[in-house]
C-alpha cells in the first residue's frame, strides 16, 4: 500500500517508553492494571489549539472509578490539565462551534447533557431527561443543538409519561420481567418494555423533541456508537435503526439501515437498501455525500466493512475502495472535505489509513500498537494510542510525519515495571495459511531458564489479539507471572483479510483447531519453553476453544475458562443476538446444517474426557453467552472428578469490569494456574 505524507515509524511512536522499560525494577502487578490511568476520546478545540479528552482514574479501595474531561495543548507546549471535574465522573466532551463544551455528566443524578464556556466555567444543565441521557453525544454545526439518546417507553409522548410509567415499575412489589416481544434482554440488560430514541434539544431556550417516536430502538441497543450525524447545514439527521422488519426479527437480522429526518420533526426516509448492515452515518463537510459504514452479507456481524457515499441529491452510491482487503473501523472526514481517515486492523496492529474523500487506494499513515479513537485537525491529526506495553494516551502528528506524544498519563509506575518485548511470530497452520501470534517472555528472563508457558486465547471468534493495552485480559500481566505468553491470532481472527475470517464461521473445531495447535507445537519446542508446564486460557470463543481442546488433548497442566460457550444447542436459544448463533453454527437449531455442527463440535460431547485442572467464570448477567454455560461445564467436571473451581459474579455480565471484581477474578485466575504451573517438587 502506498504511504501517505503523515507517516510514522512504530519505532518513534515507542520512544517515550523506551526510558521507561530501561529503568524496570519489578513484574507489573495487578494494581497496576486495575489503577491504571484510562485516557481516550481526544477532540481539537474549533481553532486546532487544543485537545480535550477524557482522563478515567480508579480509587483502589473502594474500587470506584471517575471520569474527568482534561484538556492539553494540541502542539504539546504544556502538560495536560484538569478542564471540567466533578466526584460523579464527566465524560464525552464535544466543541461547540463558539469554544464552549457540551458533555456527559451525573453530577446531579441520572445523567445529563451539560454545556460550559471555553474555560471549562458556567457549567449548566441543557437536559432534564428522568430516565437519563445517553450518548452518543452529537452537537449541531450551527451549534445551536445537541443530540442524544433516551430510554422510553414506546407509548409514552412526554416525559411524564415515561415517569409515571418507570416509577409504577419501581413500586411494583412484584418483580417480574414480562417477555412479549424479542429482543427482551442484550448483552447484560433486560430490555422487554423500554426502547432507545434520538432526542435534540436546544441549547439556549431547552425545547426537546423525540426525533425517532414509536416501538423501535434508534440507534439499537449496543449499537450506539456514531449512529447520529446532523447534516452540515443543521436541518436533518441521519440515525441508524432496524425498523420495518418483520416481528421479532431485530434478534435474527443484522439489517441495520441509515434513515433521515427533519430535526423540526416529520417523516423519516430510509436511505440505504443494503440487506446487511449500515452503520456510522457521516455527511460531508460540504453536505453533498452521506458516508456509511457497510457490510454486505446479511446476517454475518463478522464480515468486512466497506465505505459507501450516498449523494444526497440522486441517492447514488459508490463504495470508496475494495482493495486492499481492509475492513474499517471508524473514520472520519478532514476538515476541508478532501480526504477520509479510518482505523483498521493489520497482521496484529491497529492501524490509522487515509483515502480521498471521492475514492481511490488507501495510504498507510500510523502504524503499528493500537490506535483508537482520534480527531483529524488541519494539516495535522490526534489520537489515542496503546501497545501491549502502555496503556492508551494522546499522540499528534504533522503533515511531514513528526510526532509528539501529548500525554503521559502513566509514566510513573511505568517507569517502574519490568515490561515485555513482545515478538510477533509466525507459524503455518491450517492448508498452509501463516498464523500470526504473539509472544511475550516473563520479567527478568533468563534465556538460561525454561519457564512455564501459558496460551491466551481470544473471543469473537471474529477479533483478534492487537498491539494493543487491554484493562481485562492483558498479556503483559499474565507475563510477570512468571510464564511465557503466547496469544494466537488463527482462522476467524480480523485484520488478516477476510477470507481468513470466513473460515472459522460453521467450523468452530475445524482448521481453526490446528492453527492453534501449530502455535502450540511451536512454543513448546522453543529453547526456553517447559512443555510439561503449559497452560491455556481464554474468554467467549476463546472459552470454547479452551472447552474444546480440553476434551481433545491432556497436554495442558491447568485450564481457565470465562463465559465460554460449551453446549452449543442450548446456547443457541438462550443467548440474544440470534444472527450470530445462526450464521456461526448453520441456521436455527432445528436445521440439519445446525445439527450437524452440534455433533461435531459441541464441547460437553467431550466433557467425559477431560482431565485437564480447570478454573471456570460465569456471569449472571451475561446474556451472550449465558450463565448456564459455565454451569454444565463446571457440573460436567466435578461429575467426573476433575479437579475444578468456579466463580459466579452476581453483578458481571459478559466481561468483568467492576475493579473489585477484576481485583478478585485475577488473584483467583492467578493463583490456580499457579497452583498447576509450578516446578514439580522431589
Amino acid at each position: 500500500m502506498p504511504r501517505h505524507p503523515l507517516v510514522i515509524a512504530a519505532l518513534a511512536a515507542a520512544l517515550p517508553l523506551a526510558g521507561a522499560h530501561a529503568q524496570a525494577r519489578r513484574p507489573m502487578a495487578i494494581e497496576d492494571l486495575i489503577t491504571a490511568v484510562r485516557v481516550g476520546d481526544p477532540q481539537l478545540s474549533p481553532d486546532g489549539r487544543r485537545v480535550l479528552f477524557t482522563r478515567t482514574t480508579t480509587d483502589a479501595s473502594a474500587g470506584r472509578r471517575n471520569a474527568d474531561i482534561w484538556t492539553v495543548p494540541a502542539d504539546g507546549s504544556a502538560p495536560p490539565t484538569p478542564f471540567i471535574t466533578s466526584p460523579k465522573g464527566d465524560d464525552t466532551p464535544r466543541y461547540l462551534p463558539d469554544g464552549g463544551v457540551a458533555f456527559l455528566s451525573s453530577r446531579d443524578g441520572a445523567t445529563q447533557v451539560y454545556v460550559a464556556d471555553g474555560s471549562g466555567a458556567n457549567v449548566r444543565a441543557v437536559t432534564h431527561q428522568a430516565a437519563g441521557a445517553q450518548g452518543p453525544l452529537v452537537v449541531s454545526p450551527n451549534g445551536r443543538m445537541v443530540a442524544y439518546v433516551v430510554d422510553v417507553f414506546p407509548a409514552c409522548t412526554t416525559d411524564a409519561c415515561n415517569t409515571r410509567m418507570s416509577d409504577s415499575a419501581a413500586k411494583d412489589p412484584v418483580k417480574v420481567h414480562t417477555l412479549s416481544r424479542l429482543p427482551f434482554r442484550h448483552w447484560s440488560d433486560w430490555w422487554e418494555s423500554v426502547r432507545h430514541h434520538v432526542f435534540v434539544t436546544d441549547i439556549a431556550s431547552g425545547d426537546t423533541r423525540d426525533l425517532t417516536p414509536g416501538d423501535f430502538d434508534s440507534p439499537p441497543h449496543n449499537y450506539e456508537d456514531g449512529a447520529i450525524a446532523f447534516s452540515s447545514d443543521s436541518r436533518e439527521l441521519a440515525f441508524v435503526s432496524k425498523r420495518g422488519g418483520a416481528k421479532d426479527s431485530e434478534m435474527w437480522t443484522t439489517n441495520h439501515d441509515v434513515w433521515t429526518v427533519p430535526v423540526a420533526g416529520g417523516a423519516v426516509r430510509k436511505v440505504t437498501s443494503n440487506p446487511a448492515a449500515d452503520m456510522q452515518p457521516t455527511y460531508s463537510p460540504d453536505g453533498k455525500w452521506l458516508v456509511v459504514r457497510a457490510q454486505r452479507r446479511a446476517g454475518f456481524e463478522g464480515d468486512r466493512w466497506y465505505l459507501d457515499a450516498y449523494d444526497r441529491t440522486s441517492g447514488a452510491k459508490h463504495t470508496l475502495f475494495t482493495s486492499p482487503d481492509l475492513s474499517v473501523d471508524d473514520f472520519h472526514f478532514s476538515p476541508d472535505g478532501r480526504t477520509i481517515w479510518f482505523s483498521s486492523a493489520n497482521n496484529g496492529t491497529q492501524n490509522l489509513y487515509s483515502v480521498p474523500a471521492s475514492g481511490g487506494t488507501p495510504a498507510l499513515a500510523v502504524q503499528g500498537g493500537a490506535v483508537a479513537a482520534f480527531q483529524p485537525g488541519s494539516g495535522f491529526i490526534v489520537y489515542a494510542r496503546s501497545s501491549l506495553v502502555a496503556p492508551a494516551d494522546i499522540y499528534r502528528m504533522n503533515a511531514d510525519g513528526t510526532t509528539r506524544q501529548l500525554t503521559n498519563e502513566n509514566a510513573g509506575w511505568l517507569a517502574m515495571v519490568d515490561l515485555p518485548k513482545p515478538r510477533s511470530m509466525t507459524v503455518t497452520g491450517a492448508a498452509g495459511a501463516r498464523v500470526q501470534y504473539w509472544l511475550l517472555r516473563p520479567p527478568n528472563f533468563d534465556a538460561s531458564k525454561k519457564y512455564p508457558v501459558v496460551f491466551m486465547l481470544h473471543g469473537g471468534p471474529q477479533g483478534d489479539w492487537a498491539d494493543g493495552w487491554s484493562n481485562r485480559w492483558n498479556p503483559s500481566l499474565w507475563a510477570s507471572q512468571g510464564w511465557i505468553v503466547a496469544a494466537p491470532n488463527p482462522r476467524g481472527s480480523t485484520g488478516f483479510g477476510q477470507k481468513f475470517v470466513d473460515e472459522i464461521s460453521q467450523d468452530w473445531c475445524g482448521k481453526v483447531m490446528t492453527d492453534f495447535n501449530a502455535v502450540f507445537d511451536a512454543v513448546a519446542r522453543s529453547p526456553n519453553a517447559d512443555a510439561s508446564r503449559m497452560g491455556i486460557a481464554g474468554a467467549s470463543y476463546g472459552g470454547y476453544a479452551v472447552n474444546w481442546l480440553i476434551g481433545h488433548t491432556n497436554r495442558f497442566k491447568a485450564a481457565v475458562s470465562h463465559d465460554g460457550v460449551f453446549n452449543l444447542e442450548s446456547m443457541s436459544l438462550t443467548t440474544e443476538e440470534l444472527w450470530f448463533t445462526d450464521w456461526e453454527f448453520g441456521g436455527a437449531p432445528w436445521t440439519a446444517a445446525a445439527r450437524k455442527n452440534f455433533a461435531r463440535c459441541s464441547p460437553h460431547l467431550s466433557a467425559n474426557k477431560i482431565r485437564t485442572p480447570t478454573f471456570v467464570i460465569t456471569n449472571e448477567q451475561d446474556f451472550r453467552v449465558p450463565v448456564d454455560q459455565g454451569l454444565q461445564l463446571f457440573t460436567a467436571l466435578r461429575r467426573n472428578g476433575v479437579p475444578s473451581k468456579g466463580l459466579v459474579f452476581e453483578n458481571e455480565g459478559h466481561w468483568v469490569l467492576n475493579a473489585l471484581d477484576s481485583r478478585r477474578w485475577h488473584q483467583e485466575v492467578f493463583a490456580w494456574m499457579h497452583k498447576y504451573l509450578a516446578p514439580v517438587t522431589p
